[in-house]
């Protein structure tokens, strides 16, 4: 089994819950069939949203590559990230290092091309969005998709940065309005491409119809690092298809 590096701390909270991720989806009888991890909690990154939007002349790159270098000399055999916005920077971040960094973008992309998706919408910061990660990468893999209005996507930034990074309760009318306005263009998944919406998987019952890239991410690094999975977590990536909307 080889060992995963994890960039973290970005927001702390949801790096947390993706070790959680990787602990309950992994089939272990005994502690040393879990996967070794080296966490590089890291809040002090800058914000990756305002330096992309020009609020903030203080990049994350340097800050990243640093973590990536040293998680790199600590001997592990692969790197993910858990902010979707970061990957904005992937190529400089990969270029940085000898070993392989995954890509939670291209990962769920990936997953709703194997599952027969179409047109895809997403729920994501608006530094992600204003780089078109998820845009690029579904086009690539020939699926549409769709974005919130202005309207909608400040909805979205507030959930993301004023309720869930502020430590306070998601606004699950605020969720389910932007929700439905993609639903209503047509979009058959609705992907948390925020890892501080899967927080908001993980809190609530939010209903059928959305996939969460932190649980994609969570099974690529298990595949990749050779670890043993549950099962019900393998046929993410497999077998079983989204619940449609």
């Amino acid at each position: 089994m080889k060992s995963l590096g994890v960039i973290g701390g970005l927001g702390p909270m949801a790096s947390a819950y993706f070790l959680e991720l990787l602990i309950r989806m992994t089939d272990a009888k005994t502690d040393q069939d879990h996967l070794d991890v080296i966490l590089f909690d890291r809040p002090a990154v800058p914000d990756r949203t305002a330096y992309i939007l020009g609020q903030s002349k203080e990049s994350p790159l340097p800050a990243m590559i640093e973590t990536a270098r040293a998680l790199e000399s600590l001997g592990v055999s692969n790197i993910a990230v858990t902010c979707i916005t970061s990957h904005h920077f992937f190529r400089e971040l990969a270029a940085a290092v000898h070993i392989p960094l995954l890509n939670i973008v291209r990962e769920t992309a990936a997953y709703l091309h194997g599952h027969g998706i179409r047109k895809a919408g997403i729920l994501a910061t608006s530094g992600t969005v204003t780089t078109r990660l998820f845009q690029e990468a579904l086009e690539e893999a020939g699926l549409a998709w769709e974005i919130p209005s202005p309207q909608g996507q400040t909805q979205v930034m507030d959930l993301i940065y004023n309720q869930v990074k502020a430590g306070k309760p998601a606004d699950l009318e605020e969720f389910r309005a932007v929700s439905d306005e993609l639903r209503a263009k047509g979009c058959e998944s609705l992907i948390l491409g925020c890892t501080e919406l899967s927080l908001i998987k993980r809190d609530h019952l939010i209903g059928s119809g959305y996939l969460d890239a932190l649980e994609v991410l969570a099974c690529a690094c298990l595949r990749e690092s050779e670890a043993p999975m549950k099962r019900e977590w393998a046929d993410l990536l497999r077998e079983r298809p989204p619940v449609r909307i």
